[in-house]
């Protein structure tokens, strides 16, 4: 399936939203948001619910205005965009939900979640586990210079958004922060089903860093 085919109107938020992360890490590019585009349809086929058009347009624009690069939340620009394309104003809000709630920051609040908003969180949060969420962790903690591992610096207390938000912390102690508390957040059937390979392929990872780390003569 190719919806950029499907739906011409895709292609030109598809460039909108190619120009609003050039900026970013390379773990939040095009690539990025194609994956969670796909693991995002993949999810919506075997789960058959949620609004296909709103899952596919969320995907797209999930990562707009993200704070983590220092940028304001950009809801106006995005309806702006949107209503221009000619989509519906009950899709245009829906996307502006996905974009102001879909972030593990603002996981304290208490929302309820609509189905397109949970399958496209399923899809990013996939995106940041396992062997690709290893990358990117690692990837995003050199383009911000954190150090790789401190073993004198202890991870934030779980729970904790506020600190976690400023948080400036090795890119192990991310993984205790966030990464591992995915799995047990997800949303849907096929997302917790995902997502058990991906964590524990995680974990044998920390098994083999911490043996490498403290080797000793």
């Amino acid at each position: 399936m190719n919806v950029f085919e499907d739906d011409k109107r895709l292609g030109r938020i598809a460039d909108y939203v190619k120009k609003e992360i050039c900026g970013y890490d390379s773990g939040h590019d095009w690539h990025h948001i194609n994956r969670v585009l796909n693991v995002s349809l993949y999810i919506h086929n075997n789960e058959h619910t949620g609004d296909f058009l709103t899952i596919v347009l969320g995907a797209l624009m999930h990562d707009v205005g993200d704070r983590k690069f220092g940028i304001g939340e950009k809801h106006d620009e995005i309806e702006t965009i949107l209503s221009e394309a000619g989509f519906k104003q009950s899709v245009i809000e829906a996307v502006i939900d996905i974009n102001r709630n879909i972030s593990f920051s603002s996981s304290d609040k208490k929302i309820e979640k609509s189905d397109e908003l949970m399958i496209v969180q399923d899809a990013d949060r996939l995106d940041a586990i396992g062997a690709i969420g290893i990358a990117r962790a690692f990837n995003y903690g050199g383009f911000k210079n954190r150090v790789i591992y401190d073993p004198d610096y202890e991870p934030l207390a779980i729970g904790d958004m506020n600190a976690y938000r400023k948080s400036t912390s090795p890119t192990i102690n991310h993984f205790y922060e966030k990464l591992l508390l995915l799995k047990d957040m997800m949303n849907t059937k096929t997302g917790r089903k995902l997502a058990e390979e991906r964590h524990n392929f995680m974990e044998l990872f920390l098994q083999q860093f911490y043996r490498e780390w403290n080797l000793k003569i």
